[in-house]
């Protein structure tokens, strides 16, 4: 072995902890990505209704941990805030989330969904353009887009919207069913 090759060795092993600590980060976050990406994969090949639910739940749960603690403990308490119907401590709550994480795409979908349950439609089809920015196959976020454009009679949309939801997770009864309702609608517009 020659002297510089050792060497190298050598300082490698001694490399800065923050060094070593981003390296590992990004080997965790490349193992989560694969991880999400097979299951995905998995949801997008079930046809059994609970077993696609399984894996849908499995995916929310990976899809819901920001790896940080703040971050987790923010989405918790917003989380009560929204249960104890506190939607101002909910939305300032979830707007802390996506100021510290924009990165974040469940920050973004959980205020999403406060802004849609308060009316805000428009503010909440700009969080959700945020989630599908980050994440394109979050099936839940496009399930809102899908119903926020069926409420507001962008039917076709919404069955584009609902189309693509069944290509990621088509086992989801929901977006079967809201297919189907607006299939049978637009068919009788048509006619």
């Amino acid at each position: 072995m020659s002297f510089s090759l050792l060497l190298f060795c050598f300082l490698g092993a001694f490399q800065p902890v923050s060094v070593r600590a981003a390296d590992d980060e990004d080997v965790a976050v490349s193992r989560e990505a694969a991880t999400l990406d097979s299951l995905f994969g998995d949801l997008a090949r079930q046809a059994d209704a609970r077993k696609a639910g399984r894996i849908a739940q499995q995916i929310v749960g990976k899809l819901n941990d920001s790896g940080s603690d703040t971050i987790n403990l923010l989405m918790n308490w917003s989380a009560r805030a929204l249960r104890e119907k506190n939607n101002p401590l909910a939305e300032d709550l979830l707007t802390q989330v996506v100021t510290l994480a924009p990165d974040y795409a469940e920050g973004w979908n959980r205020r999403a969904t406060l802004y849609y349950v308060q009316g805000d439609l428009g503010r909440s089809i700009a969080d959700i353009e945020r989630v599908l920015q980050l994440e394109p196959r979050h099936f839940g976020a496009l399930s809102g887009l899908g119903a926020i454009l069926q409420r507001t009679g962008s039917d076709k949309k919404a069955l584009e919207t609902y189309f693509k939801v069944l290509e990621i997770y088509p086992a989801n009864r929901p977006a079967q069913k809201a297919v189907q309702e607006l299939e049978e609608e637009l068919s009788g517009k048509d006619a």
